[in-house]
């Protein structure tokens, strides 16, 4: 199973970067494929129309979506959510606190 990692980011001490590369390294540890935003979108000065440009094709991909902690404070994260429920695929809830 492929999974997206949603979660907040913008306004965030280092753009909560650890906490998506820790459930990542979590999930692939449990067999599972991941697709990490911070992993395919490297140029952290990137607006965030090439963010999501780059974002949702990457989602749609996917089995489903790994919402990340906090996640609804994430305008991002929360439209990721939506186009996931929209087009019928699978949503978890990590149980962490941001880094």
């Amino acid at each position: 199973m492929k999974l997206y990692l949603a979660g907040p980011m913008t306004g965030l001490s280092k753009l909560n970067l650890r906490a998506f590369h820790e459930e990542a390294a979590r999930l692939r540890a449990m067999g599972y494929e991941i697709a990490n935003p911070v992993e395919f979108n490297v140029d952290r000065n990137a607006g965030w129309q090439a963010c999501m440009r780059v974002d949702i094709p990457e989602l749609v991909k996917c089995d489903g979506v790994r919402m990340l902690g906090d996640w609804e404070s994430s305008p991002d994260a929360t439209l990721e959510r939506h186009i996931a429920m929209k087009l019928g695929m699978k949503v978890e809830y990590a149980r962490q606190m941001m880094v």
